[in-house]
């Protein structure tokens, strides 16, 4: 009996984490690479790869066990999420919360193996990912604070290469919050009628029928942006060939939406955003490669 118990639990901490669900660590993996691989010009070391892309994958698990923490009640009103191990009971708060403080603190070890500048970069990481579950309750833009959490990263990947904070990754930060709030305001398409029962925030409630514009703009505001990186970092055609070919995808993305207002159709268009992010890094490190 107990090691049925004991293995439910590992399998509830599992679940928790989203260890079958990496997308998200993609979308946080990957503007933290477009700025590791540009401050590296292109050969970026294995010691910082490691860290980096483990630190990835811890933050997003944490940001995980927090935000199921905070969202407990709500999750356990909105069919897509009644199921999460802490809403459904199968994990108590101070278990989820022991996870929390275990990642966070591996995170934080992970760090320490980089310079001053990005262990004190890293406090703000965190209070970014610790705050975003919160700010739903209050504000209609908490995508715009998940694009900060996931695009941190850039700017702690540039101070360990560097030692500095310069303008390239920080356009790559304002890049990664249009990016963000287009492809979290299509995920909360999904669940845009159990939020505006219960009376959760979302930008794809706050949008309401502008929705499609919105999503055309920050799309644009997105691609500009890494395009203006693109130059201040001395990128060449193959990189700005792939901006424009990764625009018009994600004009398909909001177009394929607009036509099919579905729940598949939205989890479709949230995930081919993780598709995205990968061809511009390859277009980056292609670019940086071919000088």
């Amino acid at each position: 009996m107990n090691a049925v118990i004991g293995v439910t639990k590992i399998e509830a901490v599992f679940d928790l984490i989203r260890l079958k669900k990496q997308y998200g660590t993609l979308l946080v993996l990957w503007p933290t690479l477009w700025s590791l691989v540009i401050a590296s010009d292109g050969a970026p070391s294995l010691k910082h790869l490691t860290i980096f892309i483990l630190g990835a994958f811890v933050m997003r698990s944490a940001g995980c066990a927090i935000n199921d923490i905070a969202d407990r009640k709500f999750d356990a009103a909105v069919e897509r999420t009644r199921a999460r191990p802490v809403a459904s009971g199968v994990l108590s708060v101070k278990e989820a919360f022991f996870v929390f403080l275990c990642l966070s603190a591996l995170a934080f070890a992970l760090v320490l193996f980089l310079n001053t500048l990005t262990v004190m970069l890293s406090f703000i990481g965190i209070m970014l990912a610790s705050a975003y579950p919160f700010v739903k309750r209050f504000s209609r833009f908490p995508q715009a604070v998940l694009g900060m959490a996931f695009g941190w990263g850039a700017v702690m990947a540039w101070a360990a290469v560097k030692g500095t904070v310069g303008a390239v990754p920080l356009v790559i930060f304002a890049a990664n919050i249009c990016w963000a709030v287009a492809y979290d305001t299509i995920y909360a398409l999904m669940d845009m009628e159990d939020d505006l029962k219960i009376g959760v925030k979302s930008t794809a409630i706050f949008f309401g029928g502008r929705i499609y514009k919105a999503l055309a703009a920050l799309y644009a505001g997105f691609t500009l942006l890494l395009a203006a990186a693109g130059f201040l970092s001395a990128l060449g055609a193959v990189y700005y060939i792939t901006l424009v070919a990764a625009f018009i995808a994600t004009m398909k993305i909001v177009s394929s939406i607009k036509k099919n207002p579905s729940r598949e159709a939205a989890f479709k268009g949230f995930l081919a955003n993780a598709v995205i992010g990968g061809v511009i890094l390859a277009a980056v490190i292609a670019s940086l490669n071919m000088r």
